[in-house]
């Protein structure tokens, strides 16, 4: 082997023997498990990404094991400023925290990869020195064009074998290209067979067939920093990872990174890929995209007000298929216990309705204190119209939140933080005022009505005594008792139910709402009164 073009390539480089024992193995108890969360720093963190950081956190955590933060920066291109800070701080959020990474520090730093170069190198010069790497200096013109190549002769696309000629550069030849600073990059040897075929046990999927790699992909770039491949197989080997999650968009690369651990004679930590999460779209189904769907993004979720409880709530829910069977009779779901076994093996459904279902039965478990706490801070960072509102009237709010909350079957009607103001609307009169349009009701005569509020409602009864009144009230007047009585009488002019109805589209304007009980005893006698007023003059003909 030439020693001057060892000198060019890597003049004090570390023998690989240096990182061995400057990173050696954890002392892990008997089924402790260390698991990573690697991301590119390429801004805020999307749903995918936190579903991978939540479940590999938990099982990690779970085993009382490690989780620690890598950042993988060697795409330099894709780099947005302070995307660090962003993803640890958008994971504490949600609880997600870690044992070792880069803002934390631990024995097994650095946990960026851009700082981590002189490992690499080290790793690569000593594949080098046994003949399986080699020095390329095809451009990306002439990549293409070996690509093209290929296409039209209908052959199997890639650099394999003998497909780069760089292959066949005689010694002389690449020293003289490197004496002359041509750009290059380092390739493995692939010592692999196309048409060898093996199974893997992935600790998701399954048993999956292999196709053993021959593909003599890049390992290091020409701005000497490593490609994935070579990247994660030595910091997984140095960082010793027991446990590597990933989307199932990696399964493919699977057969590299397994021969890169056998060529290095590593141990080969245990792989397991995580279904993607797919969306419905016009009866076909794709898998989510941060480019097309909003939901995609965690940002998403924040500005509609859905509490991160509800989020990871819906995550273990599609991280095991075995969870909302268990969250029915065990509410607190982070002593749930994530399993291999359970984790679905195909596409996984990311159903936004099915998120906001979970947050309905989630908002009704909920204090009237805790929501209102929650909506300040809401309308604080993302509705400023409204913070105002929520801040002068805290008992007010209280008290209609309250509604129908403290019973064994409380209301659900609030998903999402940004619902309580558009739900609720109507108990403002500022807000009451500028509505003129009312939903199509059975209506009475108006005095029936002003005659029920001033001299009949009393707001200090009861409940049932309330109800009692009303339904004595409506009899008197020509209400039936129900629909049955009232076709069988033509005296009568509706039911208690309608009587109830024009109440509830006089204070609301809506058919649906809350027990109206609850609603006139907030609004108080004389709000009601003004409400009458302005309903018959929008029905004035009726």
């Amino acid at each position: 082997m030439n020693t001057n073009i060892l000198n060019i390539l890597f003049k004090n480089v570390k023998d690989i023997s240096y990182w061995e024992n400057k990173y050696p193995k954890r002392n892990l108890k008997e089924n402790q498990i260390v698991t990573r969360f690697a991301p590119s720093p390429t801004g805020f963190i999307h749903i995918g990404s936190l579903y991978t950081a939540y479940v590999s956190s938990l099982i990690a955590k779970q085993s009382k094991g490690i989780f620690y933060l890598r950042i993988e920066d060697t795409d330099q291109k894709r780099l947005v400023d302070n995307s660090i800070n962003l993803i640890i701080n958008d994971l504490k959020k949600f609880d997600i925290t870690f044992d070792e990474g880069q803002t934390i520090g631990g024995k097994y730093g650095p946990y960026i990869q851009s700082e981590r170069k002189e490992i690499y190198k080290s790793y690569v010069k000593h594949l080098y020195e046994k003949n399986l790497a080699y020095i390329c200096f095809c451009n990306e013109d002439k990549v293409n064009e070996i690509r093209k190549k290929q296409i039209a002769n209908k052959e199997r696309i890639g650099y394999y074998k003998n497909v780069d000629p760089c292959l066949q550069l005689s010694e002389s030849e690449i020293l003289k290209k490197l004496n002359n600073k041509k750009d290059y990059c380092i390739r493995l040897k692939s010592p692999g067979n196309y048409l060898n075929k093996f199974k893997y046990n992935d600790a998701i999927k399954g048993e999956v067939n292999i196709t053993e790699n021959d593909l003599n992909i890049v390992l290091l770039k020409n701005d000497n920093l490593p490609t994935y491949h070579l990247a994660h197989v030595i910091d997984d080997h140095l960082m010793h990872s027991t446990h590597i999650l990933r989307g199932d968009e990696w399964l493919s690369s699977l057969p590299i990174h397994l021969q890169l651990f056998k060529l290095f004679n590593f141990e080969i930590p245990i792989y397991g890929h995580l279904s993607p999460l797919t969306k419905k779209e016009n009866e076909t189904v794709r898998k989510l995209s941060k480019r097309k769907d909003p939901e995609c993004k965690v940002s998403y979720y924040k500005k509609l007000g859905i509490p991160n409880d509800v989020i990871k709530i819906y995550l273990t829910t599609l991280s095991n298929t075995n969870f909302e069977e268990w969250y029915k009779e065990n509410k607190n779901y982070n002593d749930f216990k994530l399993s291999f076994n359970n984790m679905p093996i195909g596409g996984t459904l990311f159903d936004i309705e099915k998120l906001k279902s979970i947050s309905l039965d989630y908002f009704a478990t909920l204090k009237a204190e805790t929501i209102y706490d929650m909506l300040y801070e809401y309308t604080k960072e993302y509705d400023q119209i409204n913070f105002e509102r929520v801040k002068d009237n805290k008992d007010y709010l209280i008290s209609i939140l309250n509604i129908e909350r403290n019973i064994e079957r409380p209301r659900k009607d609030i998903s999402s933080l940004s619902d309580i103001l558009k739900n609720f609307w109507f108990m403002f009169d500022d807000l009451f005022n500028q509505k003129n349009n009312y939903e199509k009701s059975f209506i009475c005569d108006k005095n029936i009505v002003l005659n029920y509020i001033n001299n009949i409602y009393d707001e200090n009864d009861s409940e049932e005594i309330w109800f009692e009144k009303l339904k004595e009230y409506a009899f008197i007047n020509n209400f039936a008792k129900n629909k049955k009585v009232l076709a069988n009488d033509s005296t009568k002019i509706g039911t208690v139910a309608d009587f109830c109805e024009v109440l509830r589209v006089i204070i609301t304007t809506s058919l649906n709402s809350p027990n109206i009980y609850y609603l006139m005893k907030l609004l108080k006698k004389d709000n009601i009164l003004n409400r009458v007023e302005k309903f018959y003059k929008k029905n004035s003909n009726k």
